[in-house]
């Protein structure tokens, strides 16, 4: 941990708990269904960060926060350790209210009295006093057991009264809980029997197989307080036709930015909720399936699926999870989405299943025209959302009829995948660190309308040239031709593995193809940078030879075309013949 925020953390302390559950607050890191596993969670944060406690928060539920801190110090040591990734990123700031009797440190407050359960809301948590030196105690194996409400013969008696679906419920409560793997079908067999004893026994009851009524309730209690602070509501939008279920304790509604209807975060969690509506068919359905997976708010790995009529996609990385669905019926399509930050898997889950299982599908779709007033709107902009961007797009060209690309090494350098007209994943099977290039192949099936074929002839100085490539990125749909001429057959310095060019490019040219006015390539564009120390003007740009790049394909066991015409093309058909083969080439993380 940096310095700064370690005497960040030590300065925001107060002393004395009083004090601090009156005028401090907290950032909760994560709550455990069991005594053990809030130990074993609080001594591993213990190493990580200091001001580490841990408290019962009632209903079976032992939370792990650090504090207390000052408000405004809370907040900065939140954005910090979330930033660090030392907290998960579903972490939030609370004021103690719930707090109960303090489980860590080991031996701070376990012989005292419980402090009593708050039944009505107030402004501050209980008073939990601090002996000014704690003892250390062993570490406690399991909590104590507890005395149960019921006898065996009692608590099958009071289960029999159960109906199926609280049967069911308390199955789903115990697979949340990870004890039981088998189906929902409130039967209790062999495999819920031994869910039920597992879970006994791990949260300090006789294992007998049989909950009683208090242990029912705290095996639901701990399932439902994952949602404390979340404040699910009964959401009934009449524009977008839908009725759902939404955290409206960390979202709320924002704008109307069609096919979406927007909820944004209202606090420090960076969750989003999104309505989907639009009119449509299968078309559409298909055209949204793949726009969504476009947006920055959709990490590119994850599981994705779509059929006829429906569609969902997933996406997982280090910053957030967003699961998208959506259907189509009766020309309308219609769906939700839910973005949440990475490391909160337990409560996203459960929000996304009440989501799923509260999704109704009314009368009414979004009208397409429908926008906010001062909504924003961009090029790189999809309702207000933003597009994922790659790291950098440049310019590259085929050189065989398989679709096999040249381009500057500048376009592979520092990617986690390299993609080809924003389509095809490709892999580098060549590169020339000398001379600055990179060969790619994709395992797609590509057939391009035209491929390079090198000039094996000397061309003429000061004769005219032109270079193709996508100067602005992915913004233009075809890539551009710029005229120029040929100034010098070497460089500046004398290199001779290089042309100097008399013309204008942009970065995102580089690696595209230099042609004669005949069409034939005489070389790939270079990245406009510095060459030994020198700054090129505007106007000037440099181009690897063809008989350089020719070697160093012939190296590396990689066929081409060549040409000695030198038949000369309008710059119309010029323009067509470079844009048949040249490809973007785009750099992602």
């Amino acid at each position: 941990m940096r310095g700064a925020l370690a005497g960040l953390l030590l300065s925001g302390f107060f002393s004395g708990a009083g004090w601090a559950q009156q005028n401090g607050v907290w950032v909760q890191v994560e709550a455990q269904p069991t005594l053990v596993r809030g130990q074993n969670r609080a001594r591993d944060y213990a190493q990580v960060v200091p001001n580490v406690n841990g408290y019962a928060i009632g209903s079976g539920w032992y939370v792990v926060a650090l504090g207390p801190f000052a408000p405004e110090t809370a907040l900065n040591v939140l954005e910090e350790l979330r930033g660090q990734r030392s907290i998960p990123a579903d972490s939030y700031i609370v004021d103690g209210s719930q707090f109960l009797q303090q489980f860590w440190p080991i031996g701070a407050t376990l012989d005292q009295t419980p402090a009593p359960i708050v039944t009505a809301p107030v402004a501050t948590a209980p008073v939990v006093t601090v002996p000014e030196t704690a003892a250390v105690a062993e570490p406690i194996a399991a909590e104590p057991v507890i005395v149960a409400d019921e006898t065996v013969g009692q608590a099958r008696a009071s289960e029999a009264l159960l109906d199926r679906s609280e049967r069911e419920a308390l199955q789903i409560a115990l697979q949340w809980a990870g004890f039981y793997n088998s189906s929902i079908d409130g039967a209790f067999g062999r495999g819920t029997r031994g869910a039920m004893s597992n879970w006994q026994a791990a949260n300090g009851y006789e294992p007998t197989g049989v909950l009683t009524s208090l242990q029912r309730a705290h095996l639901v209690g701990a399932y439902n307080a994952v949602l404390d602070g979340m404040d699910m509501e009964l959401v009934r939008d009449d524009a977008t036709g839908i009725e759902i279920e939404v955290p409206s304790g960390v979202v709320s509604f924002a704008a109307y930015a069609p096919p979406f209807a927007r909820f944004e975060a209202t606090g420090d969690l960076d969750a989003t909720v999104l309505l989907i509506s639009q009119p449509g068919d299968q078309t559409r359905l298909f055209g949204l399936y793949e726009i969504l997976q476009t947006l920055e708010i959709v990490p590119a790995d994850g599981p994705r699926e779509r059929d006829n009529d429906s569609f969902f996609i997933e996406g997982i990385d280090g910053d957030r999870h967003t699961y998208i669905t959506a259907s189509l019926s009766g020309g309308a399509i219609k769906g939700f989405a839910l973005v949440w930050p990475a490391g909160g898997e337990a409560r996203r889950d459960r929000i996304l299943d009440i989501m799923q299982a509260s999704f109704v599908i009314n009368d009414g779709v979004l009208d397409p025209g429908l926008t906010s007033p001062g909504e924003e709107q961009a090029v790189d902009l999809i309702s207000g959302l933003a597009i994922r961007q790659p790291i950098l797009s440049r310019s590259g060209f085929y050189i065989d009829a398989e679709g096999t690309v040249l381009t500057t090494l500048e376009a592979v350098e520092g990617c986690g995948e390299v993609v080809l007209d924003g389509t095809h994943v490709a892999q580098v099977v060549h590169r020339d660190d000398q001379l600055g290039l990179a060969v790619l192949r994709s395992d797609d099936q590509i057939s391009p309308l035209d491929v390079a074929a090198f000039q094996s002839g000397t061309p003429r100085l000061q004769a005219e040239v032109a270079v193709a490539g996508y100067p602005y990125g992915g913004l233009l749909a075809a890539p551009a031709v710029t005229f120029g001429t040929l100034a010098d057959l070497q460089g500046l310095n004398g290199e001779q593995e290089v042309k100097r060019l008399s013309i204008q490019t942009h970065p995102g040219d580089a690696g595209g193809p230099v042609l004669d006015n005949g069409g034939a390539v005489l070389g790939m564009l270079l990245p406009k940078e510095p060459r030994n120390g020198q700054v090129l003007p505007a106007e000037v740009s440099y181009s690897i030879n063809a008989s350089s790049i020719n070697a160093s394909l012939d190296a590396a066991g990689i066929g081409y075309r060549t040409t000695t015409s030198v038949q000369a093309m309008t710059p119309e058909l010029l323009t067509r013949e470079a844009g048949a083969l040249t490809v973007l080439v785009s750099c992602w993380e």
